[in-house]
């Protein structure tokens, strides 16, 4: 632990000198699930009048739409959100990413739709912890950057994505393309209610596969049909014999099937895979067209496989390590503990390391139960995060490297 320096002593005051619950319980009171497209323009909204207080150009980027498979086959573009982009100072010698994200997994029909103050210090409701109240770290952190003799050292773009819940499929490119030359990236998911962070994290793919047979009586001529269920079925089965500890597969859904007096000559079997290494993604990609081909040749059936891997492993690696070491100390002089464990959860950490950028991940609040009506956010580490936050940022800009 070192002591902290007065310049440091006025950064941290001044990140904390921030209405953070009340943006949080104002961002949070307003539904903003991936789909809502409606709740999305008001957050975002809301969003681009809180960081405009910072210098740099602010946009709203109109996302293009994201190819998906219905139940019935088809493949239709689904609109999104716009993603809010701000760049300060992109011509700095030194220059880090800050992303996040403005959706919920909550949609606009579901019930959980308030906020709850509880005895324990906590607050419950939809995005409390995931992520409106990292959104309103960050910019608290970067507006006692603002304020600081390190702001002229720093350029930064931020990053608020509308999609991060669904993979981040309209924003992927957009990622990539900030990601580029930054020295460095903060995203921020919640930590842990005990302030651990997620280190090391495992990848992601999910696929629709289509199955078309062909339909017959099941009583009068069952064999000149060709069953796309039972094909499918059969895939969800042989998929799974590619699971390792390092790989999980989960065959989650089958769509399709009809009257029981017909052969079903549909059937669109959803998957999800979750290797903990690129190499078990080329495993995994391999398996999957040996299914295919399989089945196809075996149910006589036409097979079609849409989808794939949109979030890389992401490791821990030399660059990584040397981040994830300035956020530790810069805890321990706020007398934080910070320790970081790996986690099977994927997010635009994943993305960005696959860029090769350093990247720490959960910069956001302490809370838990995300993704559920039991999401909670610990009020008293919005000051506290915030702070951790803005110190880590100032000791880069000083440094000059990490």
């Amino acid at each position: 632990m070192t002591a902290l320096t007065s310049p440091e002593h006025r950064l941290i005051e001044g990140a904390a000198d921030q209405p953070l619950l009340a943006q949080v319980e104002r961002w949070a009171a307003i539904n903003s699930g991936t789909r809502n497209l409606k709740g999305l323009a008001a957050v975002a909204g809301e969003l681009a009048d809180a960081f405009s207080v910072l210098p740099g150009e602010l946009t709203l980027i109109d996302a293009p739409g994201v190819d998906t498979v219905g139940s019935d086959g088809t493949i239709t573009a689904i609109d999104h959100g716009q993603h809010l982009h701000l760049s300060v100072r992109p011509e700095a010698a030194v220059r880090i990413l800050l992303t996040g994200h403005m959706d919920t997994v909550f949609p606009v029909d579901h019930p959980f739709q308030t906020i709850a103050h509880r005895p324990d210090g906590t607050i419950n409701g939809p995005g409390v912890a995931d992520m409106k109240s990292g959104l309103a770290i960050m910019r608290a952190a970067l507006i006692a950057i603002e304020a600081s003799p390190m702001a002229s050292r720093i350029g930064y773009d931020v990053l608020i994505n509308s999609d991060e819940e669904t993979g981040s499929l309209s924003s992927a490119q957009l990622i990539e393309r900030l990601a580029g030359s930054k020295i460095a990236a903060l995203t921020y998911e919640p930590a842990l209610p005990d302030g651990t962070l997620a280190g090391a994290r495992g990848g992601t793919g999910n696929f629709s596969i289509v199955v078309r047979g062909r339909s017959a009586h099941a009583g009068r001529n069952p064999d000149d049909g060709r069953n796309a269920v039972v094909a499918a079925a059969d895939i969800a089965i042989q998929l799974t014999r590619a699971r390792s500890p390092t790989l999980s597969v989960n065959p989650a859904r089958i769509d399709g099937g009809g009257p029981n007096n017909v052969v079903p000559d549909l059937a669109i079997l959803r998957v999800n895979f979750r290797p903990a290494s690129s190499d078990e993604i080329s495993r995994a990609k391999a398996h999957i067209d040996a299914v295919v081909a399989d089945a196809a040749r075996h149910h006589d059936v036409n097979i079609v496989v849409h989808g794939g891997f949109n979030r890389p492993p992401k490791p821990i690696d030399p660059g990584a390590a040397k981040l994830f070491s300035l956020v530790k100390a810069a805890g321990a002089d706020l007398g934080l503990d910070i320790g970081w464990r790996a986690t099977g959860g994927v997010c635009d950490g994943n993305n960005i390391a696959a860029c090769g950028v350093p990247v720490v991940d959960t910069m956001g609040a302490r809370g838990g139960a995300i993704h559920s009506a039991d999401e909670f956010l610990l009020v008293d580490s919005l000051a506290e995060r915030a702070a951790l936050s803005a110190l880590a940022i100032f000791r880069i800009a000083e440094r000059g490297h990490l």
